[in-house]
């Protein structure tokens, strides 16, 4: 393992054995604090999701894209904050901490027995989100992770997330797919963020004016399978309580090939998106390239 690697490693550790014992006031303060800091120093990242958000709002003014990605930088330690001390929270606490608007669309398709397929952008906090529907709804389900260095890392992610209640599978290896597909032929629910595509292989899309390509993952799963795709949106307000929305079913394309079928699923998938992300902006925390003019093809999402 590389220097930076075990710094990494310690890093989370340290999060997650710290921050997790802190009160609750002063994880907020701390996060606030650290992301305040990280938009200061103009790093990277800062960059990026400020060159995100200008697709996101044409025509905003540099001031305002500055104070985007300072809103956006606090949304997504709140993000870190709180996952880092979610699997301390009661199950009171995480029963009451999300409030997803029509959620009728989720418990009425898990009702049916078809199988379902939940589909979220890098939205506020999906971690909870899933604790919620582990927890309030008593449904567990089955999502992919990718791989991260170092393999220490990826092993505390997926401790964390089995602990919330979640089958976790990784993202490549090839088996995901098929695992996912019997779980939905079983009548599951799956879960999976979908609006990166990680393989460079994806689905070419228009999203915010520009192409971009996403998973091609939950159209085939929902083809292959007959499964329910839903599109999932979250965000923040100023309460303590996370906001969410199922959008209504994308449905699959009574003809076509299954290429075109898929095609036009994820290009139903990125306009869900693009509408939850365009009503709260800061709240989508893409720090790295998305769209296809800014991707170095010899290198792919970086």
């Amino acid at each position: 393992m590389s220097t930076a690697d075990r710094l990494s490693d310690a890093l989370y550790g340290l999060g997650w054995s710290t921050v997790k014992k802190l009160p609750e006031p002063a994880a907020v303060r701390l996060g606030r604090t650290i992301a305040d800091l990280a938009w200061k120093q103009r790093g990277k990242g800062v960059k990026r999701l400020e060159s995100n958000y200008a697709r996101v709002v044409p025509g905003a003014t540099p001031e305002r894209l500055a104070e985007l990605s300072r809103a956006g930088m606090r949304s997504y330690l709140r993000y870190w904050m709180e996952s880092f001390r979610l699997p301390t929270w009661s199950r009171e606490r995480v029963q009451t901490g999300f409030d997803p608007k029509d959620i009728h669309y989720l418990t009425d398709g898990l009702a049916s027995g078809q199988g379902v397929v939940l589909a979220l952008p890098h939205m506020a906090n999906y971690d909870l989100a899933g604790a919620w529907v582990t927890t309030k709804l008593q449904t567990p389900f089955t999502t992919v992770a990718e791989r991260l260095k170092p393999e220490t890392l990826y092993d505390r992610f997926v401790a964390y997330r089995e602990g919330l209640g979640m089958e976790v599978l990784p993202h490549s290896g090839g088996s995901a797919f098929g695992t996912l597909a019997r779980r939905l032929r079983d009548g599951g629910l799956v879960c999976l963020v979908a609006d990166r595509d990680l393989s460079a292989s994806g689905v070419e899309v228009d999203f915010f004016g520009e192409r971009t390509r996403m998973p091609a993952g939950p159209a085939l799963l929902a083809q292959q399978t007959g499964a329910l795709l839903l599109p999932v949106t979250l965000w923040y307000d100023d309460s303590p309580v996370m906001q969410g929305q199922v959008h209504p079913p994308v449905e699959v394309p009574g003809t076509g090939t299954r290429a075109e079928k898929t095609s036009v699923m994820t290009q139903a998938l990125a306009d869900a998106f693009a509408t939850g992300i365009a009503g709260h902006p800061e709240d989508w925390h893409m720090l790295q390239r998305l769209w296809l003019a800014d991707l170095d093809p010899a290198k792919g999402p970086s």
